[in-house]
């Protein structure tokens, strides 16, 4: 009886050592859809089997630990010959950056089936969270509403001279002095006149700031998170309002920038410029980026600074800087 023990032993490990994943199987993993803030994405691993004969495996996928596991990650399933099977759980993201899965493990039967062997199927893989577009436009509608803080603005500039330059003409009595250009008044010999003409569209710049006082946290988040969704609802009403917004983000130094621009490639471009901005422990410098804004900025624009102050050295820095950017640009401190 000893001797028959041993010798299935024997025979059991060379079975183990000896088997193959059979050709013609295939394990694969696919995701849903973009992982994004608090939105439940589907994982799925597909094993394909084009094989004539069917096979069992057992799955085991291995995901990032910092995620919500919402379903089984791991089971046993029967593929028939020539199909396929899919295991499928959810996850959902606790907070932006990026994160790491691992392999999935899978154990198959032995050629003579008295043992189950284990390999590793699938390659690490690294996958980005975004911020949650849905929450943005939500809180874009819920906050703005029709008449946003964007299109008022935009009024505002309609109803009043327009300051985009288009051309030069002759005086006409009841022109306004500070209109004359003397430049070219003493080029031709006779007054001339700046003539503007209605800005078509307006131009708005968010300043964010991802400097110490933005780690605090508002319930489960930072208040960065939030500024970067209050961002994210900004670039949907201006590009709602046929308006061109950009990105600033700063600490100590400018950490991004993204110049104006609207469209659907433009707010994938603000989403990757955001989805692994940190909040840094030291004081952010307004003069620096103001400096920048005003280098990089030609156009008049309504610049909007998401900030945090709590103390009044931080309040004089952010308003002995706020020169910088006047008199061509309107900013607005939120």
């Amino acid at each position: 009886m000893l001797a028959y023990d041993v010798g299935l032993l024997i025979v059991a490990v060379i079975d183990s050592r000896t088997s193959r994943l059979r050709k013609g199987v295939a394990i694969t993993r696919e995701f849903g859809g973009r992982f994004a803030v608090g939105a439940e994405t589907e994982v799925r691993i597909h094993v394909q089997n084009a094989t004539n004969r069917a096979i069992q495996v057992i799955l085991k996928d291995e995901f990032p630990p910092q995620m919500t596991l919402n379903g089984v990650r791991e089971g046993r399933i029967d593929v028939e010959a020539q199909s396929t099977a899919t295991l499928i759980y959810e996850l959902t993201p606790p907070k932006r950056g990026r994160f790491e899965f691992g392999v999935t493990a899978l154990r198959f039967k032995s050629r003579l089936k008295l043992v189950w062997c284990e390999t590793k199927v699938t390659e690490p893989v690294s996958v980005k969270v975004y911020p949650n577009m849905r929450r943005a436009r939500e809180a874009e509608l819920k906050a703005l509403g029709a008449r946003s803080v964007v299109s008022s603005h935009r009024k505002t500039s309609w109803r009043g001279e327009g300051r985009e330059f288009e051309s030069m003409r002759d005086y006409v009595r009841g022109d306004e002095l500070r209109h004359i250009s003397w430049t070219a008044t003493a080029r031709r010999g006779k007054l001339t006149t700046r003539q503007y003409q209605i800005e078509r569209d307006q131009t708005i710049l968010i300043a964010l700031d991802a400097g110490r006082l933005m780690t605090a946290r508002i319930e489960k988040e930072t208040k960065l998170d939030t500024a970067v969704h209050a961002t994210l609802a900004l670039i949907s009403a201006a590009a709602r309002a046929g308006d061109n917004a950009g990105l600033v983000v700063f600490g100590r130094k400018i950490k991004s920038y993204l110049p104006p621009g609207r469209g659907r490639d433009h707010i994938e471009s603000a989403l990757e410029a955001l989805y692994a901005v940190e909040p840094e422990m030291i004081e952010p410098s307004y003069a620096r980026a103001f400096e920048f804004i005003a280098a990089n900025s030609k156009r008049r624009a309504l610049i909007v600074l998401l900030t945090d102050l709590v103390d009044e050295e931080g309040s004089k820095e952010l308003l002995t800087s706020l020169h910088l950017l006047r008199p061509r640009h309107l900013p607005l401190v939120v």
